[in-house]
């Protein structure tokens, strides 16, 4: 830790080891509040359903001549369609007989599955042999930019600052949700909130450590 911050480690390593730190801190605060709430298999589904936001984005960006691998571009596609599995999983749950991990295995695989298929048109496409988007699946850590690691820090710093502000409510549901119901804390929104905050670090990091 101390030769990645005085750059000892060469400049690659450090921005590798610095990036990883980010994302970790981000990831792991996150994740203890889903986990307590017993659902971290929610990150899952969330981490594979942005698979089809990731080729969506792609095709819609190399249609309007632009660069289909820009990153922000990328990032906001696969967020988008994370959105709706997170939503897909909260409905199934509430508003049909399914259990949560059988609403979580059905987003899981109808949305991967989804993605494999837009995978396959890419590359039918002229700069589908181009796309690159092979890192979104396997992670590219070792190939991270300076602008990975920015963007980590920024996307890390702004859902530690959400997790400080709502550490009260989200604390009370962990772990007594009870309680938390009885002193009017809405149990849905917070879950949802949980769920949102691990969404945004799942696609902050997905250029990094893939799904």
């Amino acid at each position: 830790m101390f030769e990645a911050l005085t750059f000892q480690l060469g400049y690659n390593a450090t921005l590798v080891t610095l990036g990883a730190i980010l994302l970790g801190g981000a990831a792991g605060v996150t994740g203890t509040f889903l986990y307590l709430r017993k659902r971290a298999l929610v990150s899952d589904a969330i981490a594979h359903a942005t698979l089809p936001g990731v080729g969506l984005a792609f095709i819609v960006m190399a249609l309007a001549g632009l660069d289909g691998r820009w990153l922000p571009g990328l990032l906001a596609g696969s967020a988008v369609t994370a959105l709706a599995g997170l939503l897909a999983v909260q409905w199934l749950t509430s508003r049909t007989r399914l259990s949560e991990d059988a609403a979580i295995g059905a987003v899981l695989s109808v949305f991967f599955g989804f993605g494999i298929v837009i995978l396959t048109v890419i590359q039918t496409m002229a700069t589908g042999g181009q796309a690159g988007l092979e890192g979104f699946l396997l992670g590219s850590t070792a190939g991270m930019l300076f602008s990975d690691a920015v963007l980590i820090a920024v996307g890390g710093a702004l859902v530690l600052a959400c997790v400080l502000i709502l550490r009260r409510p989200m604390t009370m549901v962990a772990f007594d949700p009870e309680f938390a119901a009885a002193n009017g804390v809405r149990l849905d929104r917070i879950d949802l909130a949980m769920m949102g905050l691990v969404m945004a670090v799942t696609v902050v990091g997905l250029k990094v450590v893939g799904l």
